[in-house]
């Protein structure tokens, strides 16, 4: 039987906390999302004048990212380069934002970013990550 690292809620939080100060710091409305690595949601919160629909989006994204185990912005390339049957795929969101978290070489879950433009969402996922 194999083994794997998996988050912790201590993990989620210092992620969330991460992502919350990258979006405050550069005055972001968004929302934020943690999910493990079968996309269940684990942590979501809603900064203050986000859009209500970013609180779907972020889930979306990050689910993507989890379930993907990539980056969801490569869904969106792919898409935008032509691969547009890839719009029948079975996935929650294929806009850039969602970013897996990867320790050890496994994929354990993803941050998913709503709010503003796709690389900003990007960078604050990114940032709550590398609080790990």
């Amino acid at each position: 039987m194999k083994t794997k690292p998996q988050l912790l809620l201590e993990d989620v939080r210092r992620i969330a906390a991460a992502a919350e100060a990258e979006a405050l710091a550069n005055d972001w409305a968004v929302s934020i999302a943690v999910v493990d690595d079968g996309g269940h949601l684990l942590w979501l919160q809603r900064l203050d004048g986000a859009a209500p629909i970013s609180a779907q989006i972020a889930p979306a994204k990050a689910q993507t990212a989890a379930l993907g185990r990539r980056e969801s912005k490569a869904y969106e390339d792919m898409i935008n380069g032509g691969r547009v049957s890839f719009l029948s795929a079975p996935l929650a969101a294929t806009l850039e934002g969602g970013v897996p978290v990867i320790v050890d070489g496994h994929v354990v879950g993803a941050v998913g970013v709503s709010g503003v433009k796709s690389g900003e969402d990007a960078q604050i996922a990114r940032a709550g990550i590398a609080a790990l």
